[in-house]
Formats: structure tokens, C-alpha cells, sequence
């Protein structure tokens, strides 16, 4: 069951726009126990994360679902650090919303932090 309905809409050069008709919803999740079961894709670490954003580099990603810890020494940061990176050099991947559902709320205030600094839509979930 989602916990929260799909994005309708996006940014593209300061304008919002609406998904095309009759097209399913990209929700992308990055966890590494959770099933998220209303996400199309999981990646299950961070390197998979980075596969899985890469893959959807030129399209639209309705929402996408991020867990701080991911197991072992593994966290969300690489996956973080090449949103910001991707904000730095102004080509943003076009996100409608960012959930974070991480039970770690250090971690979780930094994801936050980090990627509404760069102008990404972020909101706290539980998963």
C-alpha cells in the first residue's frame, strides 16, 4: 500500500509541468531490508542506487525513496553526493519528490539538509 500518491507534476526550467497522460510513475526506492512494495525499481546499496539514478538520468522520477543506513559500512551519502553533484553542475535530476524513511535521525536530517540546500523536494516518511 503507498503511503503517499504519486507526484502530478514537475520543474523543468523554473516551469512546473504535468507528467504526460496515461504514462505509469517512476517511484524509485533505495533501501537496503525495507520492500517498498509501490516502487516500479529498488536498488538494495548505494552503488545499485547509483546504477538505478543513472539509468533514469533523462527521464522524470515521480518519487524516490531513500534509507539512510543500508547495511554494513553502507549508507545513502554516495547516492546523496551525486544528486549534489548533479545540482552543483546545474543538470539536477528531475525528481517530483525525495522520501526519506530512514529510522536513523541524524542520518535523516542530513539527506534532509542536503538536498533542499540544492533545491530538491524532501519530505520525512515512514516506511
Amino acid at each position: 500500500m503507498r503511503m503517499m500518491p504519486a507526484a502530478e507534476t514537475c520543474r523543468d526550467n523554473g516551469r512546473v509541468k504535468e507528467d504526460p497522460p496515461g504514462q505509469a510513475p517512476v517511484i524509485l526506492g533505495i533501501d537496503d531490508l525495507r520492500p517498498l512494495p509501490w516502487t516500479t525499481q529498488i536498488a538494495r546499496s548505494s552503488g545499485e542506487g547509483i546504477k538505478l539514478l543513472q539509468e533514469h538520468r533523462d527521464s522524470f522520477i515521480d518519487e524516490l525513496w531513500l534509507d539512510h543506513d543500508l547495511g554494513g559500512d553502507d549508507s545513502i551519502l554516495p547516492v546523496v553526493t551525486l544528486m549534489e553533484e548533479a545540482a552543483f553542475n546545474e543538470r539536477p535530476f528531475r525528481i517530483g519528490t525525495v522520501f526519506v524513511h530512514s529510522a536513523n535521525p541524524i542520518g535523516s536530517e542530513t539527506v534532509v539538509r542536503s538536498l533542499t540546500h540544492w533545491g530538491y523536494s524532501v519530505r520525512r516518511a515512514s516506511a
